[in-house]
């Protein structure tokens, strides 16, 4: 028997915050009773009243701002903070996003609010490769290159972590994995991917986000992987255990009933949620762990099972300091949330992300030559254009046209044009209601500024889009029909026009306008930012992280998840590349030179030789010649760089070990030989690249 004395120093052991979150969990879940562990196993965990510990809901999003909670700071889509190429900046973005997240956790925990979406453990970043244009989701990650990827997923798990004696939030790294569509057979897929294909491009970031970043969870993909679905593979739960995960592990929502749904893997749903469990899914986003008591009961667990789980979620509401007496981030509150300097950060993202794809000279715009623009497009005043998925409420929204309204002096003339992908804009109207009138604005104007594009409720998540692209995936990489219409009709009055493309993926634009501008889905900010880079108060310096394509029709099948012939490092001509991965345009024109490397460190010497002020980025590639080095070559390094007009700077990019190593068919990593080439340039070494930018690469051999 434990006497009372001991008896209070044990009640009191998961509140002492000398004791490890490993130790301060299992006291917790031991004085849980089974019922109350299984019941902790959902994403809306009840309350615990015998321990004092209140309702916690698990589902909480934070991809680019903190999401469905409310008003909150809304930054460029992830694709989109991507495009900057700057990690730094990233950080910086999503240590913005932890502060309001917690800041917002505390004011609705004082006001006994705790529901979905108002929690800490934040379900962010997504990290799956781009590998399909198509691919509606694509607009949450960060393109399609592994490396670019890694860093900016280490960058965005640490600052939504943050380095204080607790975490401030709980970063996510999803969907584990290989996942990248087709959104409609998301459910019952099977994805087959070879150990190589899984080694060298699937698996690096979520690697390296588990043992760099200390990403406290792991979310798993609807999929199949290899014959197993992905919230119960022993094959990827095994990665976890190789990498030393220590974290929490939560299926993709209702993704466990497809076990028996849609996989047919299992039969019932008890069978589900006890394969689920005892692979190493420890939280279900969904209904299916309702069973687990079942499961239980039918001798499918054990009670060890389900306490197992439940101590690593403890665990990580330990490490949140849930029950602690106090934590350094109780004092944030909303006086921060949408705060100035917050929305100042992402309207600075907003500026990097756009890309420059086209400029015959237009750009930057001569206000004292223009007297009206014709602003054109169903995205010209549209929020939904700014936002993207998985978006929260910004305070105040800056459209395309209100940006060019504020930065522009004279008239500025407005047209909707067409709808975004329907025949009209009107329900009694006939068809291309408003192309009339386009047509008038064009023609009264000096310069057509045509804001075309996507946005979330056809390009996005299956489920959350409704609309002749049904999954959110794309049918092709072209406009909808309405807008290809539109286009027509403006290119047909003979004025200068600037098409600007807001979406998250490729887009062929098919049009031969004076210039183009990619903007993505750029944040509440994004009017603003895109005036200020029209009239040349910044230069644009976004980068593409994805092909844009041609044709659709020359990609290979969207099902097919070889590597082969897919994205910069695997393409095997480039003759549907409209635009290549890593390229984007500025203002100026910056050259590299006296590339040399040493001890695992690159230094190249970067001029602005144009006539303006920009900030331009510095990409490295390396090319092996073994028999296990990829087809082309790989990214391996990048930096962001500020250069007056005709200013010069040295600088110095670290290389990886790793960037000297190859992935044999085993998925092994091996020597990647004895002879590699380096590049270094603001843009891919091929001769494409070279074309567009009017610039070449210098390079370097590299022996050992």
């Amino acid at each position: 028997m434990i006497n009372p004395k001991e008896r209070t120093v044990r009640v009191e052991k998961y509140k002492n915050e000398a004791l490890t979150a490993q130790e301060r969990a299992e006291d917790i879940v031991e004085r849980l009773s089974v019922t109350e562990a299984a019941s902790q196993l959902k994403y809306d965990a009840p309350s615990v009243e015998s321990l004092g510990i209140p309702a916690y809901n698990w589902w909480s999003e934070g991809l680019h701002g903190v999401a469905r909670a409310g008003v909150a700071t809304m930054f460029p889509q992830a694709i989109g903070l991507a495009a900057m190429f700057d990690d730094e900046l990233l950080e910086k973005a999503a240590d913005v996003i932890s502060d309001e997240a917690r800041a917002k956790y505390n004011e609705y925990s004082a006001h006994g609010d705790r529901d979905i979406y108002k929690g800490l453990t934040l379900w962010s970043p997504n990290i799956n490769i781009f590998r399909d244009p198509r691919w509606g989701r694509g607009q949450e990650t960060y393109g399609e290159d592994p490396y670019l990827t890694t860093r900016l997923g280490v960058a965005f798990t640490k600052g939504l972590q943050g380095n204080g004696k607790v975490l401030k939030t709980a970063a996510c790294a999803k969907h584990f994995a290989v996942h990248s569509g087709p959104e409609a057979c998301r459910h019952e897929f099977d994805v087959i991917a070879n150990k190589k294909d899984m080694a060298e491009t699937y698996l690096p970031a979520f690697e390296a986000l588990v043992k760099e970043a200390k990403v406290e969870s792991i979310m798993g993909a609807y999929n199949r992987v290899n014959g197993e679905p992905a919230c119960a593979s022993k094959e990827l739960m095994g990665k976890l255990a190789e990498w030393e995960f220590d974290g929490h592990f939560v299926s993709d929502c209702w993704a466990i009933r497809d076990f028996h749904l849609n996989h047919k893997v299992t039969k019932t749903a008890p069978e589900s949620a006890a394969l689920a469990l005892k692979t190493g899914c420890d939280l279900n986003c969904g209904n299916t762990y309702i069973h687990l008591l079942i499961a239980l009961r039918e001798g499918l667990i054990t009670e060890e099972d389900i306490r197992k789980a439940c101590v690593k979620l403890m665990r990580t509401r330990v490490r949140l300091g849930m029950f602690d007496e106090s934590t350094e981030f109780d004092s944030l509150d909303n006086e921060i949330v949408a705060c100035e300097k917050h929305k100042e950060l992402s309207l600075e993202c907003a500026r990097r992300s756009m890309v420059l794809l086209k400029n015959n000279g237009i750009l930057p715009l001569d206000k004292s030559k223009i007297k009206t623009i014709g602003v054109i497009g169903p995205n010209a005043d549209s929020r939904e254009a700014l936002e993207g998925n998985y978006n929260g409420t910004a305070d105040r929204y800056i459209t395309f046209l209100e940006g060019i309204q504020d930065e522009f002096e004279g008239r500025v003339m407005y047209s909707q044009g067409c709808h975004l992908y329907k025949d009209r804009c009107m329900n009694l109207g006939m068809a291309d209601d408003r192309i009339a009138e386009a047509e008038i604005v064009a023609d009264h104007s000096d310069v057509v500024i045509l804001c075309l594009g996507l946005d979330a409720t056809i390009e996005g998540e299956e489920g959350d889009t409704g609309n002749e692209f049904s999954s959110g995936d794309k049918n092709d990489l072209y406009l909808p029909e309405s807008q290809r219409k539109l286009v027509k009709a403006v290119m047909k009055r003979g004025k200068p026009v600037i098409i600007v493309t807001a979406a998250g993926s490729a887009i062929n634009v098919d049009a031969a306008c004076d210039a183009e501008i990619h903007a993505w889905y750029p944040g509440q900010s994004g009017g603003k930012a895109l005036a200020e880079i029209l009239f040349g108060k910044v230069s644009p310096s976004g980068k593409l992280p994805v092909t844009f394509y041609k044709s659709a029709e020359r990609l290979p099948d969207f099902e097919d998840y070889s590597m082969k012939n897919r994205t910069y490092r695997y393409v095997e001509n480039d003759e549907n590349i409209l635009y290549p991965f890593g390229y984007g345009l500025t203002y100026s024109k910056v050259e590299c030179a006296d590339l040399k490397y040493n001890d695992g460190t690159a230094t190249v010497t970067v001029t602005n030789n144009g006539e303006y002020d920009t900030e331009d980025v510095v990409q490295l590639y390396i090319k092996g010649y073994s028999e296990n080095a990829v087809l082309n070559y790989s990214l391996c390094g990048f930096k962001r760089v500020s250069l007056a007009k005709g200013e010069t700077k040295t600088i110095e990019l670290k290389i990886a070990k790793s960037a000297f190593e190859a992935i044999n068919s085993d998925g092994e990593r091996v020597s990647g030989g004895d002879k590699f080439t380096l590049y270094a340039g603001i843009a891919q070494p091929d001769a494409l690249s070279e074309n567009l930018t009017d610039t070449k690469s210098v390079s370097v051999d590299i022996r050992f």
